[in-house]
């Protein structure tokens, strides 16, 4: 089965299951891949969270289901997963821009969000340089935090962590400490729960030594193949560019898949704004 057929039967599961629970671990499965790795390409891939993905369909549904039938508000609500009327009329004016009550006569329409249907485009024409790479076992040192994928409270909170580093001294306190074999700061990121669909993020640097420095936390990578993808461009806006050419262009073209390990950010010591500022992305991966 192609990567493209794997991501439209993981969109397909969540079709079948916008009036029924659904779980994370099952829509990844479908995917062949791990639930941070199914909702991280679901992000890069449409811009969205899964969970928002699943409540603006469903929202688009009963909407729907209000303007052309006689059934009731809170049977709608109950039905799209909703534990009261009002958490449902809520939800309802945030997207449609009326109440569920007002969606039966009004004459200015509903917001509509319709079922994705993942599409091939000819794209690839600017080539991307990645090597694939064997690596052993190294240790990291630096901060760790828990963040929640909900609601893409992850892409909002990682950054801040970022400015803080800066601020507090950390990441100049850990460029001096970076004497293992990967040179750079780096943003590592692994799931930690998918029950309760949390991550661990550290900002840290490649380190050789007995003891860890003060405030620091140690960490073990362990053996991998990566993909290395090169980045050339100033941040964020060309490693984020590249995270949505890795999994729109290169995966569905390639023998690999993610193998659902952590994954690093690897950023240069140079001035991060530069047009030629360097940087890459290293995604742990297994041949399909």
């Amino acid at each position: 089965m192609s990567w493209i057929e794997a991501l439209q039967r993981s969109i397909d599961y969540l079709e079948n299951h916008l009036e029924s629970d659904f779980k994370m671990e099952d829509a990844a499965a479908e995917a062949n891949v791990s639930v941070f790795h199914f909702q991280r390409i679901f992000m890069v891939l449409t811009d969205m969270s899964v969970m928002e993905y699943v409540r603006r369909r469903r929202l688009t549904l009963a909407a729907e289901e209000l303007a052309l039938t006689g059934v009731r508000v809170i049977d709608v609500a109950f039905k799209y997963g909703y534990e009261t009327p009002e958490s449902f009329a809520k939800a309802f004016k945030r997207q449609h821009g009326m109440s569920p009550s007002e969606a039966r006569s009004s004459k200015k329409g509903f917001t509509s969000y319709n079922r994705l249907v993942i599409s091939v485009q000819l794209k690839g024409a600017l080539p991307m340089k990645v090597r694939i790479e064997e690596k052993e076992a190294f240790q990291i040192i630096g901060v760790k935090r828990e963040f929640s994928c909900e609601n893409g409270e992850n892409t909002r909170e990682i950054p801040k962590m970022w400015q803080e580093v800066h601020q507090n001294g950390v990441d100049d306190e850990l460029t001096k400490l970076n004497n293992g074999e990967v040179e750079g700061m780096l943003g590592v990121c692994r799931m930690m729960d998918t029950a309760t669909n949390t991550l661990e993020y550290w900002i840290a640097t490649a380190y050789e030594g007995n003891e860890v420095p003060e405030r620091y936390e140690r960490l073990e990578i362990p053996a991998a193949t990566y993909a290395v993808f090169e980045v050339v461009g100033p941040m964020p806006q060309a490693i984020q560019s590249m995270w949505e050419k890795i999994y729109s262009e290169w995966f569905p073209s390639s023998s690999y898949r993610p193998s659902g390990s952590a994954e690093m950010e690897v950023y240069s010591n140079d001035d991060a704004n530069k047009a030629d500022y360097y940087s890459e992305i290293w995604i742990p991966v297994v041949n399909k």
